[in-house]
């Protein structure tokens, strides 16, 4: 069994809904920056437990066939360590893919906070209720 299999009570992020406060959102791509950190951190752990199984399954190959066995086995047992390396490759990238999405998502909260955070300021400090953001749209 995986050890990156969800664990009861560990760490998931925000649900999507219709919340589109600026704190809300704010919070949604904290959310989602840190969770993609995360995911990436066990991506490398992951990575580094494939190659290590791909030079195992290399290294027992070539004692399979430093033990005169059959040749089958040590094609097969070759075919288990190709096919780890061609794995770890697309988790490197899914690794890669996890990091980048982690920095836009710091990014997005920085361009957000910068556009919106004086409104945010101004509409929460006011004792009148204003208009729902993309009212005026209509």
């Amino acid at each position: 069994m995986s050890d990156l299999a969800p664990q009861p009570g560990g760490f998931s992020v925000s649900p999507t809904d219709g919340d589109n406060r600026y704190k809300a959102v704010q919070h949604k791509l904290k959310m989602l920056g840190t969770a993609m950190d995360l995911a990436g951190n066990e991506l490398e752990q992951l990575l580094r437990g494939m190659r290590m199984n791909a030079q195992r399954a290399e290294g027992l190959a070539v004692d399979i066939a430093h033990a005169e066995l059959d040749r089958k086995f040590v094609e097969m047992t070759n075919q288990v360590a190709v096919a780890l390396g061609g794995a770890a490759v697309e988790v490197r990238k899914l690794h890669e893919t996890a990091q980048e999405v982690s920095c836009l998502a710091t990014d997005v909260r920085r361009t957000h906070a910068r556009l919106y955070e004086g409104l945010d300021t101004i509409r929460s400090g006011r004792k009148e209720r204003t208009p729902k953001p993309g009212f005026f749209a209509h």
